[in-house]
């Protein structure tokens, strides 16, 4: 596939996504627990006819080995990562976090959607692969 289109197509998808949080927020505003975010963002994926992946199971190698499993908080349309969060500021350990999740699915983009705040925050990272 053209990776112009690639990047058109993801780039539409992440918009989207964004918008969804925000829409999120606008509704229910800031002080919920991160799953009362999670299910509300899923509803309203759902509604934009995205598929959407909750608390999707990874496995991590070492060695051609498996040493352990995480949980992505969203898997939207197989392709972005969304990793949620209720805390004061996106840190360093949340963006690790997410970067180890692209490297260890092999995708590219992956958002960190903080619900901390009255306004969301959104970080967007890219896996240079």
């Amino acid at each position: 596939m053209n990776t112009v289109i690639d990047k058109q197509k993801i780039d539409r998808l992440t918009k989207n996504i964004i918008d969804a949080s925000f829409t999120v927020s606008n509704v229910l505003g800031c002080g919920f627990l991160e799953k009362i975010y999670e299910n509300s963002l899923i509803i309203e994926l759902k509604k934009r006819k995205l598929k959407v992946e909750q608390q999707k199971p990874v496995q991590i190698y070492y060695d051609n080995e498996i040493v352990g499993d995480y949980f992505i908080d969203l898997l939207v349309e197989d392709s972005i990562i969304v990793e949620l969060k209720t805390v004061k500021n996106i840190d360093n350990i949340h963006k690790s976090q997410l970067m180890n999740y692209l490297k260890a699915t092999n995708k590219k983009i992956g958002l960190i959607v903080n619900f901390f705040k009255p306004k969301v925050e959104i970080k967007r990272m890219v896996n240079n692969l």
